[in-house]
C-alpha cells in the first residue's frame, strides 16, 4: 500500500485540500495533523460572535465530524509535527511516532507576534489566535470592566467593537498614526475612527506600549497598562493584537525555502516537488501583481488548497486569484478586493457620511483594489474588473449611481 498524502495543520486549507483531493478522484490514504484539540474551526468568528457567546461552539466547525469517516480522512489532534526528513519522505512527531508520506501539504498557519515588554508575563495578557484563546477571555469577560487592546488591525477593532457591544469601557493603542494603517487609506481609518468614538471606544494612536503594571490587589495580575510618552491605562484585560507571522519552523528546519513564509511557486509547490504549502505560511508569486506575497485571508486559505490538491494528484493548476478580505466591526461590513501596492490615487465613491461608500485604488486609470463599506455590489463587481485590469473614467467611477461596468473605459 503507498504512502498517504500528509497535511499538517487542521485548519481551513486541510479541510478544503481533503474535500479536493477526493473530488478529482484520490482514492488513497489522506492523513492530517493537527496540534489542537478541536476539529477544524472557523477563525474569523473568534473575534467576533464566538467572543461574544452569540456563537455557539457546535456552528464554528467547519465540517461536522461525520465528514472525516465519509471521506476515509485519518484525523489526528492534539499532536504536533515536530521533524521532517525529506530524504526519507516521513515526519517525526511529538508522541513518537513518524509518518510517511507521499505527497506533503504544509498548512502550519500563522502564530501571533509576541510581546516583550516588562510585565507581559501577567495574567490578564492575552492573545487571539484560537478558539482555547478566545474561550480563556472569555472566562475573564464577565468579570472585567477595563480593556486595553493593544493594536489597531482588523483583530484589535474587531475585539474593540465586540467589547463595547458587551458595555466594556475600552481603550485602543496604536503606535502608528491610524488604524489598520497597513491595509487601508487615510479616508477609510478616518472612518472607522471615528465609528468607533462614536460607540464610545478610545482610540489612542501614535501610542507607544512601555509595559503592563501589577494590579493592586493580585501580584500576578495585571492591572495597568503604561506607555513611553507617559499615559497610563487601567486595564482589568489586556487583549494583543499586533499581527502574525507565519509559522515556517518545520520547513526551515528541513532546508526548504522560506522567506516570509515558506516560498512556493504559482502550482503551490515548494521548493521540494513533494512537498505544498498553502495559506497564511506560503508566500506565493501573485501574477496579477508582480510580486511575491503572503496573505491572511480564508478565500485564499481554500483557493491555494484546491491548486495544491489538483497539483499532488499530477495536475499544473495556477493560483492566480485576486484575492478578498473583510472585517465586521458593529453594523459596518467592510470587504477589500484586490491589493492595494504602489496605488498612486484613493478615489472615494460615494459618502462616508451615509455609512455605504467604496474606495478605490487606482494607478493611472487602473482599478488596484476597492475597499467597500456596506456596498456589496461594488465589491462583486469589482472582483471580476480588477482582474481584468479594467481602466476607468474617473468621473463616472466616483459617481456611486453609476453602475461599476458602466464606468470602465473600453479599451483602456
Amino acid at each position: 500500500m503507498s504512502n498517504p498524502i500528509v497535511i499538517v495543520g487542521a485548519g481551513q486549507v486541510a479541510v478544503q485540500a481533503c474535500e479536493s483531493l477526493r473530488k478529482f478522484g484520490h482514492t488513497g490514504g489522506i492523513l492530517v495533523i493537527g496540534d489542537e484539540s478541536s476539529h477544524p474551526y472557523q477563525r474569523p468568528p473568534l473575534s467576533k460572535k464566538y467572543l461574544s457567546g452569540e456563537l455557539p461552539a457546535e456552528r464554528l466547525s467547519l465540517k461536522p465530524a461525520s465528514f472525516y469517516d465519509t471521506q476515509s480522512v485519518d484525523l489526528r489532534l492534539s499532536v504536533r509535527a515536530t521533524s521532517l526528513d525529506r530524504a526519507a519522505r516521513s515526519l517525526t512527531l511529538d508522541n513518537g511516532h513518524t509518518v510517511h508520506y507521499s505527497k506533503l501539504l504544509l498548512a502550519t498557519g500563522s502564530i501571533p507576534r509576541r510581546l516583550t515588554v516588562p510585565g507581559h508575563q501577567l495574567a490578564g495578557i492575552h492573545y487571539l489566535r484560537t478558539r482555547s484563546d478566545v474561550e480563556a477571555i472569555r472566562q475573564e469577560l464577565s468579570g472585567a470592566r477595563h480593556v486595553v487592546i493593544i493594536g489597531a488591525g482588523y483583530i484589535g477593532l474587531e475585539v474593540a467593537a465586540t467589547c463595547r457591544t458587551l458595555g466594556l469601557s475600552v481603550d485602543v493603542l496604536e503606535m502608528s498614526d491610524r488604524v489598520m494603517n497597513r491595509v487601508v487609506a487615510p479616508e477609510i481609518s478616518a472612518f472607522y475612527t471615528e465609528e468607533h468614538q462614536r460607540m464610545g471606544v478610545r482610540i489612542h494612536t501614535r501610542t507607544l506600549l512601555a509595559g503592563f503594571e501589577p494590579s493592586r490587589s493580585d501580584a500576578a495580575r495585571v492591572g495597568r497598562v503604561t506607555t513611553i510618552d507617559g499615559p497610563e491605562f487601567p486595564a482589568d484585560l489586556v487583549i494583543v493584537g499586533v499581527g502574525v507571522l507565519p509559522e515556517t519552523a518545520l520547513a526551515e528546519s528541513a532546508g526548504l525555502a522560506c522567506e516570509n513564509g515558506i516560498a512556493v511557486d504559482e502550482h503551490t509547490r515548494t521548493s521540494d516537488p513533494d512537498i505544498y504549502a498553502a495559506g497564511d505560511c506560503a508566500n506565493h508569486p501573485s501574477l496579477r501583481y508582480g510580486r511575491r506575497v503572503r496573505l491572511e485571508s480564508v478565500d485564499n486559505a481554500f483557493e491555494q488548497a484546491k491548486v495544491a490538491a489538483e497539483n499532488m494528484l499530477g495536475g499544473r493548476a495556477v493560483h492566480d486569484r485576486v484575492p478578498w478580505f473583510w472585517s465586521d466591526q458593529y453594523d459596518l461590513k467592510l470587504l477589500i478586493t484586490g491589493l492595494n501596492f504602489d496605488y498612486d490615487r484613493a478615489l472615494l465613491r460615494g459618502n462616508t457620511t451615509d455609512r455605504s461608500f467604496s474606495c478605490c485604488y487606482l494607478r493611472g486609470q487602473e482599478l488596484l483594489a476597492m475597499d467597500c463599506v456596506n456596498r456589496a455590489k461594488d465589491y462583486m463587481a469589482a472582483k471580476k474588473l480588477i482582474a481584468e485590469r479594467a481602466h476607468f473614467d474617473l468621473g463616472r467611477l466616483s459617481d456611486p449611481a453609476v453602475a461599476l461596468a458602466e464606468a470602465v473605459v473600453s479599451p483602456p
